[in-house]
């Protein structure tokens, strides 16, 4: 019998587990009970900070509060996910040629705008002719972009677009929000800015406008009510309520009060008040920008910049941690490429130059820099000192931020001057004719989803471009080149994996951070995520699959379990 207990222990557990079961099963079910699913309905409210101007998606690059109504009420061709993807949005197919000069575009069956019209290819085109003539509302390189492109109508679903030559990250262009021809039409840019349709408009997105919230003459919201006829699938929330405020802390205030369950920013100075709520959860995405340190590699005055070595001890020398924990209060995240992380691009494998100024010191002393004389403090080689100056947009965050890098650097002998410069001439006066030596610059890749380094690291760039610091690096250029004009995403993303491994070798400029971005959402609201950001309006690219109440498989209706937050 001994050798059969362990049979007998386990019939014995089986048949406990089945009884169980059994149990379980008699008192009303098991396992769907706990199983939320989400239920059509609900009203959501987020608080904005800032004021509405006109929400009409050509007319709202600098108004972010525009951008995130606009988000939810227009579509365009296609959007993109957080890696940077495109995915299809009126566009059922794009159809790209072998040689990525035509784009074959099949819209979805069926499309409506908010009032019933039907939405086709004539739509499509009379917003691009307003992308073409939009004077001072539209950007001169998207004007000059698609002043360049022939379109040709084969009916009100299929279109195609022809472009002067292949360009990968043309994709990004069509991201626009597409009008109603039939509400607009004859009217030039500049009617449409003072129409006053954009104050009641009707796009094609997932919700669709309800009503504005009136405080006197003053705008206070605006209501939004889910799209039934939405291409991409009913939303389950049925109202989406914005309230505008002026800043960051009345938003937290209307929280607290009850009037709004979501926060669209939680700034650095007001996260711990934030953290300590419990019932308000933070998701936090990484912001599309980066801030770096521009090294003028072709100014006779600083030679020793064109040495790999000495590029490197400058990087082994930064604590950039510090700067993030100091400056940013930890909201940000060590940079070590420049393209951003959590794109289908970034190349994982690059190694993190950690702090260490140890190395940082010998690699200088190999590099032949020395500190000599009992009461000289800087390195120098061949009687050239490691001396330069370093400027910053003259603000309070910049120069807390070059203080440290000064610091960090002359702890190494490398004598810095810092140099205050204007932020709103700090690109005509020192960047674009290369009159700095090294620059605390942050680059915004705002609303760009492809990574395409082309227009800052190409040598092409480097005279008159935004190649500021002039990188001559033949194989890097044709690395990105070659990927600019490839539409296939394997070979493109292994083309931008070089890429970058050449940069992170060479050190053309030192990377410092990437910002992230606080948002709060009341942890009622179900189904939330949010991942790397390309615009700060992209915290709702999920909205239609968040919920507040959901049904479970048994007679009774409930609030479901939260879930984790980002």
């Amino acid at each position: 019998m001994k050798k059969y207990r362990w049979q007998l222990l386990v019939l014995f557990l089986t048949g406990l587990v089945v009884g169980t079961l059994l149990l379980l099963e008699k008192r009303g079910g098991l396992g769907e009970v706990n199983t939320p699913q989400p239920a059509q309905g609900g009203v959501y409210t987020e608080a904005l900070i800032g004021y509405p101007q006109r929400m009409n998606p050509l007319l709202d690059s600098t108004n972010s509060v525009d951008r995130d109504v606009d988000k939810l009420i227009f579509s365009g061709l296609v959007k993109f996910d957080s890696r940077g993807i495109p995915a299809p949005d009126l566009a059922e197919t794009i159809g790209i040629s072998q040689d990525g000069i035509l784009y074959n575009i099949s819209l979805k069956p069926g499309l409506v705008w908010h009032d019933g019209e039907k939405l086709t290819t004539k739509d499509v085109l009379f917003t691009i002719e307003l992308l073409r003539t939009g004077g001072v509302y539209i950007p001169e390189d998207i004007r000059k972009l698609w002043d360049s492109i022939e379109v040709y109508l084969f009916d009100d679903q299929h279109m195609q677009l022809k472009l002067p030559e292949a360009y990968a990250p043309f994709m990004d262009y069509l991201t626009f929000g597409v009008l109603p021809q039939h509400l607009f039409a004859g009217m030039d840019i500049n009617e449409i800015a003072a129409s006053a349709i954009n104050l009641q408009p009707v796009g094609s997105g997932p919700y669709r406008f309800g009503e504005l919230l009136m405080e006197g003459s003053t705008v206070s919201g605006i209501r939004l009510l889910a799209n039934e006829d939405y291409a991409g699938g009913r939303p389950y929330l049925q109202e989406i309520v914005f309230r505008y405020y002026p800043d960051a802390s009345s938003a937290y205030q209307a929280y607290v009060q009850g009037a709004v369950q979501g926060i669209s920013e939680v700034p650095t100075g007001l996260l711990p008040q934030a953290l300590a709520n419990e019932d308000l959860r933070i998701y936090t995405g990484r912001l599309p920008r980066i801030s770096l340190v521009l090294l003028n590699l072709n100014d006779p005055g600083v030679p020793f910049f064109k040495e790999i070595e000495v590029r490197k001890a400058l990087m082994l020398g930064l604590n950039r941690q510090a700067i993030i924990s100091q400056m940013f209060n930890g909201q940000a995240i060590v940079a070590n490429s420049v393209i951003l992380p959590g794109t289908w691009a970034h190349n994982e494998s690059i190694a993190e130059i950690g702090y260490d100024p140890q190395l940082a010191a010998e690699t200088l002393k190999n590099a032949g820099y020395v500190i000599a004389g009992e009461n000289n403090t800087t390195r120098a080689k061949e009687e050239v000192p490691l001396s330069f100056v370093l400027s910053y947009p003259d603000d309070d965050l910049h120069l807390g931020i070059a203080q440290l890098i000064a610091n960090n650097w002359q702890a190494l002998g490398v004598n810095v001057t810092l140099e205050g410069v204007p932020p709103d001439v700090f690109v005509a006066e020192k960047l674009e004719p290369r009159s700095y030596q090294a620059a605390l610059v942050d680059l915004n890749l705002s609303r760009t989803p492809d990574p395409d380094p082309y227009p800052f690291w190409d040598l092409g760039q480097a005279e008159n471009g935004q190649n500021y610091s002039q990188w001559n690096n033949r194989l890097a250029s044709d690395t990105i080149e070659q990927a600019r004009v490839t539409t296939d995403l394997g070979e493109r993303t292994r083309l931008y994996h070089n890429f970058q491994a050449i940069f992170a070798e060479e050190l053309p400029a030192l990377p410092l951070y990437y910002p992230v971005y606080n948002y709060a959402v009341s942890e009622q609201i179900l189904g939330v995520t949010m991942g790397p950001l390309f615009d700060t309006s992209d915290r709702l690219g999920t909205i239609t699959t968040w919920y507040l109440t959901t049904s479970r498989n048994q007679k009774t209706t409930d609030t479901a379990e939260t879930d984790t937050g980002n």
